[in-house]
């Protein structure tokens, strides 16, 4: 197996990890901070910005988990773990501010 399926496993895991709060909030209608909030990251999205960004995460989680055939192989099922992983305990930081402000 390539090195670059891992990448691959690892992105699609931080992608999936993302699609969450994005969803959750966007249909719940609750503003969120997105990519194209502005400041960018920082200020709040509406909750029709944030399902799209969501979908958007999905998709392409999804497409780079299949693109690797991921669910044959272990080692790529524990590096998306990983990808996951990483991105859940980097946004729980990074939204950990947003209620300090």
């Amino acid at each position: 197996m390539e090195w670059y399926n891992y990448v691959a496993a690892f992105f699609a895991g931080a992608f999936l990890a993302n699609t969450v709060p994005h969803f959750v909030h966007g249909i719940s209608g609750n503003r969120f901070p997105t990519p194209f909030a502005t400041p960018r990251g920082v200020g709040l999205s509406s909750s029709t910005l944030n399902v799209s960004w969501s979908l958007f995460n999905l998709a392409v989680g999804w497409l780079l988990a299949v693109s690797v055939h991921i669910t044959q192989f272990l080692s790529l099922q524990i590096t998306c773990f990983v990808g996951v992983s990483l991105m859940a305990l980097m946004l729980s930081k990074r939204f950990q501010a947003k209620h300090k402000e």
